[in-house]
This record gives structure tokens, sequence and C-alpha cells, in this order.
């Protein structure tokens, strides 16, 4: 996944998204705040991908699913087709602790190593401890989720 997109505008110009991987909760309010920024972790999503197999955890867009609202918002974004929304398979959720999982292993490679990602491993980094915080809750209160992606 490329951090930036290209798409034409309703006018013919061309225009630039950036992407942003985000978690969503299980239910309508899970009763915290489920913010995290994850642009950093979308442009270095393959990068990502390879240090979660070389440390043999489950990379993070194995926890991907599209959701009809995650669609939707991408509809409305001009990043997605709305015949897809017809399509859509049952949206997948995952244990909150398998989640938690994966962004311990890589934020403690990473702390250990930041230069791993290059100049941007601290900012990677600084998104896994957001995720962790997400889905340590997430775990506490018994929940499930899901990662979804967002072009703006």
């Amino acid at each position: 996944m490329s951090d930036v997109c290209q798409r034409l505008a309703g006018d013919g110009t061309l225009t630039v998204m950036a992407a942003s991987m985000y978690i969503v909760v299980e239910g309508e309010d899970p009763g915290f705040n489920i913010f995290v920024n994850g642009r950093a972790l979308a442009r270095y999503e393959s990068a990502v991908e390879r240090l979660a197999l070389e440390l043999e955890v489950k990379p993070l867009l194995e926890f991907f699913s599209a959701d009809e609202s995650s669609m939707a918002l991408l509809i409305e974004e001009g990043a997605g087709n709305p015949e897809l929304l017809k399509k859509l398979p049952p949206t997948q959720w995952y244990s909150a602790e398998d989640g938690l999982h994966t962004v311990e292993v890589l934020a403690q490679s990473l702390a250990d190593d930041p230069q791993q990602l290059g100049t941007e491993g601290p900012a990677v980094l600084a998104e896994l401890r957001e995720y962790e915080i997400v889905l340590r809750k997430t775990a506490e209160r018994g929940l499930r989720w899901h990662l979804a992606v967002s072009w703006r």
C-alpha cells in the first residue's frame, strides 16, 4: 500500500490522497477514544509487514476487514466504487489480544532498533504505541476489532 494515491477529481484535475490505517472496535461506542493516526503505518506497510514476518507475528493487514461504514467513507472520499457495497463479505472481527501481540512485538523491535525502517522508524513506533493503547483497552473490555483504511 502506498501512502499517497492519485485520482481524478470531478473537474478532471489530479488530486493526491494520503492513506491511513485505523482501528475499528466492535459496537456503537466502546467507551474510550479509538483514534489512531495510522499514516506512517500505511506509508510503510510493506516494510512493517516484512518485519512482522521476520518476527514471526501476524502482519497488521491480516487484521483488515472492510465493513459497510468504512467502505461508505471510502466511497464518499472518492476512493471506491459504490457497487462494492452490494458485494461486501460479512465484516471480520479479530481478538484484541491477537492484535495486541502483533503490535507489542513490532513496537519492541522498533524500540530496540528504530532505524530498521530508516528515518521513519520513530514515527511508525509512535503509531504502534497508539495502537497498543487502543488494543489494550479493547482487550480489557472483551471487545473485538479490525483494521480499516482511509484515503484523504
